[in-house]
């Protein structure tokens, strides 16, 4: 669908919170994983190379805020927690996987741009 300026501005207060915690660094690759099957903490922070405890946990927490993850934890010994995608948060696996295509197709052009870039201002 295709939204004028002026259908930005107005809508832009209600949208603006949503498409920053949607852009958040690690937003997108948590919920591919978490589409994939739901997983406890520290596989999903093995699963994201270079992500910090802090990191993870806080975006985790975010998520879980915006009905993107639901937190189960687990009584039995040990203690586990995991971590899944909603009914919500699954709706997002498409767009999602349409700009991880996008990526992937442009990968080369985008590589090629940077360094055309960096060229000039070398």
């Amino acid at each position: 669908m295709a939204y004028s300026e002026e259908d930005v501005l107005r809508t832009l207060p209600g949208v603006r919170p949503v498409l920053e915690q949607v852009a958040q660094k690690w937003t997108i690759l948590i919920l591919t994983f978490l589409c994939e099957e739901p997983k406890r903490f520290n596989a999903l922070k093995r699963r994201l190379d270079g992500i910090s405890q802090k990191a993870l946990t806080d975006a985790l927490r975010r998520l879980e805020r915006n009905g993107l993850v639901q937190r189960t934890v687990t009584t039995s010994s040990p203690i586990a927690v995991e971590y899944s995608v909603t009914p919500l948060g699954r709706t997002l696996q498409e767009p999602f996987l349409a700009l991880y295509d996008w990526a992937v197709a442009h990968q080369d052009d985008l590589c090629a741009a940077r360094e055309a870039f960096d060229q000039r201002h070398a």
